[in-house]
């Protein structure tokens, strides 16, 4: 405690705050608060100001009191005072020089990497951390059940059993999920963990056999499942000739906009960037139909493009109210199937998923990575220029293709191509798109001719439309079809490491995946 018999000298409390006795308090510019005082008026013994030092502080403030060094600049005090630098001592500021920046340098990359972290204190690990932090950063136990984006990762994508579908990116209720440069699809912000990717993947969470049964339902009309009735049809219209076997899918799509059945259709188109390179696009004009007829051998992430706003300039009608037909192989309609089953928010695809009132399956042995297909095996090794190719078409088990004028460039076995097909196509055994509407493709139909199965009152609808231009009759060759669709599910079988059936639960348990295919059960833990 301070000892009352001590005070400091100070103005009275109704004193002008800048006098002091008469003066101003900083009319000296060195000088600091009064030492304290005795009660009888002497300095106070063993303190600042008993009269050992000029200003009562000694080496302790910064009033000007201080020590100077031999250049004459003021020392700096123990408790960091001292004047200020470029300040004159009547308080106006000194001419102040700035160190002009580098021009016309960059990072010397001569004896390092341009992209090597430097000047990193000893010690410090500036790695970004991996999943297993989650650990340290937190006691709570996961809920049970609850499947994360990364494990689709694990267990699809880097597995390389990803069939570029889609359906993950249409699923994801809080748009965490894109494509990639690879067509692949990635996480581009934060997954919350809610397993609606998982569960609605074909190759994932999605017994995709359990979504035939379901969706066909027991007379096989409402849903889908069996045919109702098969043809064998072309079109008879001049632009067949750039059409894939009989033009039967355009002419489709042709009818139905016509008819004002719907507002547009999700088919592919060649991109800009690559040729042969196929990519969503919504026609929404038979004139637009008829301009991408044909097939391309390669995904395009058709459920990935569900986003309606994407689209809104070339629709007439409010999102919400827009319906469409999707044309897409057996996995994108089995995908679109599940998502419509269930009223969960698809967030920005929301409106274009329930927007698809026509699902046309094309037959489907097998996709191609497009550039293994088109760049590596046909350009690179068969030296057959992308930019030459008019059209490619896989027929009686021949990869054909043609040039701009019809020229045959390259007749092969579609076997020596099978290296660039998906690997998580050799999984599926719906060859004939049991889901969809139609079915449209050209096994079991002779030449110029397309096979259609008619599997539900949506698909005898649109073919009722068509069917006054077409030239059918009756399909051809069943059994055709018939050893195609077995032979696609032998090899099904032979390629699941999981049980095929039909009666199990639609949704796979990723444990349950996990013991399958000795995928690693909790990749987040394993900092995946």
């Amino acid at each position: 405690m301070t000892d009352r018999r001590y005070r400091r000298q100070v103005a009275p409390a109704d004193a002008a705050p800048e006098l002091v006795d008469g003066e101003r308090a900083d009319a000296d510019p060195s000088r600091c608060d009064p030492p304290l005082v005795t009660d009888g008026g002497e300095p106070m013994p063993g303190v600042p100001g008993d009269g050992s030092d000029g200003c009562g502080c000694g080496d302790s403030c910064g009033c000007g009191g201080g020590e100077r060094t031999r250049d004459g600049t003021e020392r700096a005090r123990p408790d960091g005072g001292t004047g200020a630098a470029n300040v004159e001592p009547d308080g106006k500021l000194k001419p102040i020089q700035f160190t002009e920046p580098a021009s016309g340098t960059s990072q010397d990359v001569e004896s390092s990497q341009p992209d090597e972290r430097v000047g990193v204190p000893d010690g410090v690990d500036l790695d970004t951390p991996g999943y297993g932090i989650r650990a340290e950063m937190s006691d709570i136990e996961e809920p049970d059940g609850k499947t994360w984006f990364m494990e689709l990762d694990e267990a699809v994508i880097q597995a390389d059993r990803c069939i570029q579908c889609g359906t993950c990116v249409a699923a994801c209720p809080s748009d965490s999920i894109g494509v990639g440069e690879d067509d692949l699809p990635e996480l581009v912000k934060m997954c919350t963990g809610c397993s609606l990717c998982w569960d609605v993947c074909p190759r994932g969470g999605l017994r995709y056999e359990r979504q035939w049964k379901i969706t066909g339902g027991d007379d096989n009309v409402s849903g889908a499942g069996d045919p109702i009735t098969e043809y064998s049809a072309k079109v008879e219209e001049d632009w067949r000739e750039n059409a894939q076997d009989g033009g039967l899918v355009t002419s489709v799509l042709c009818h139905l906009l016509d008819a004002g059945e719907i507002d547009g259709a999700l088919i592919a188109t060649e991109s800009d960037d690559a040729e042969w390179k196929a990519e969503s696009f919504l026609a929404t004009t038979p004139a637009e139909c008829i301009e991408n007829a044909g097939s391309f051998y390669n995904q395009t992430l058709a459920l990935g493009n569900l986003n309606l706003e994407r689209w809104a300039h070339k629709l007439d009608v409010p999102l919400a109210e827009a319906s469409l037909a999707l044309v897409g192989t057996p996995c994108e309609i089995e995908g679109i199937r599940a998502l419509q089953d269930f009223d969960w928010d698809y967030a920005a695809q929301e409106d274009g998923v329930r927007a698809v009132d026509y699902t046309i399956a094309l037959m489907c042995t097998k996709n191609f990575n497009y550039y293994s297909l088109v760049g590596e095996l046909i350009e690179e090794e068969r030296g057959i220029d992308r930019s030459d190719i008019g059209k490619l078409d896989v027929l009686h088990g021949k990869l054909m293709v043609y040039g701009e004028d019809g020229e045959m460039l390259l007749e092969e076995d579609i076997e020596a191509f099978h290296d660039a097909a998906l690997k998580g196509c050799d999984e599926c055994a719906d060859f004939t798109g049991y889901c969809a509407d139609l079915t449209v493709g050209s096994v079991g139909s002779s030449d110029e001719y397309s096979s259609v199965i008619v599997r539900t009152e949506q698909g005898l609808r649109a073919w009722e439309l068509t069917e006054p231009d077409l030239d059918y009759h009756d399909l051809e060759d069943r059994s055709a079809i018939g050893k195609l669709q077995g032979w696609d599910k032998k090899k099904a079988f032979d390629s699941l490491q999981r049980p095929f059936d039909p009666d199990a639960p639609r949704f796979i348990d990723y444990t349950d995946h996990a013991d399958n295919y000795g995928t690693t059960r909790n990749p987040h833990e394993s900092d995946h």
